[in-house]
């Protein structure tokens, strides 16, 4: 189980481990033991969150989705298997947390009449320097 927010939390049967050997660092040690944590979470078939946030995850992170529709998150951080299984856990709820917030919708606006013409007198300067540039003939 992993808990998001006071109103969100995925289930434990919605997720499934994976181990492997990690890479990095690690001694003799790091031939012998997966260490490397890899956890799944069934999207697609997730009751935890609604629709909107399904699609906001799917998003922003594309390459996190497999076809069959499962989020997979990674850790090889750590040298033992606990450490990084809960910085997976950590890492999803993080994401979730910030794919529960809806984004800001942006304000349409207008150039103000300063801006257009400061806009416009810098194009006339840009202009009389490159003609200058050229050599010669000027208007």
């Amino acid at each position: 189980m992993v808990r998001v927010s006071d109103t969100v939390v995925i289930p434990a049967h919605e997720l499934a481990w994976e181990y492997a050997r990690s890479g990095g660092p690690g001694g003799q040690n790091v031939n012998k033991v997966a260490s490397k944590a890899t956890l799944r979470w069934a999207l697609g078939g997730s009751e935890a969150v609604p629709e909107a946030v399904k699609q906001r995850l799917r998003a922003a992170h594309p390459s996190r989705v497999t076809a069959a529709g499962e989020f997979l998150v990674t850790s090889q951080e750590y040298r033992d298997q606990e450490r990084n299984r809960e910085r997976c856990e950590v890492k999803l709820a993080e994401m979730v947390r910030a794919a529960l917030r809806p984004p800001k919708l942006r304000k349409v606006t207008k150039p103000t009449k300063a801006s257009k013409q400061r806009r416009l007198t810098d194009k006339k300067l840009n202009s009389t320097k490159k003609t200058t540039r050229r050599g010669g003939w000027s208007e």
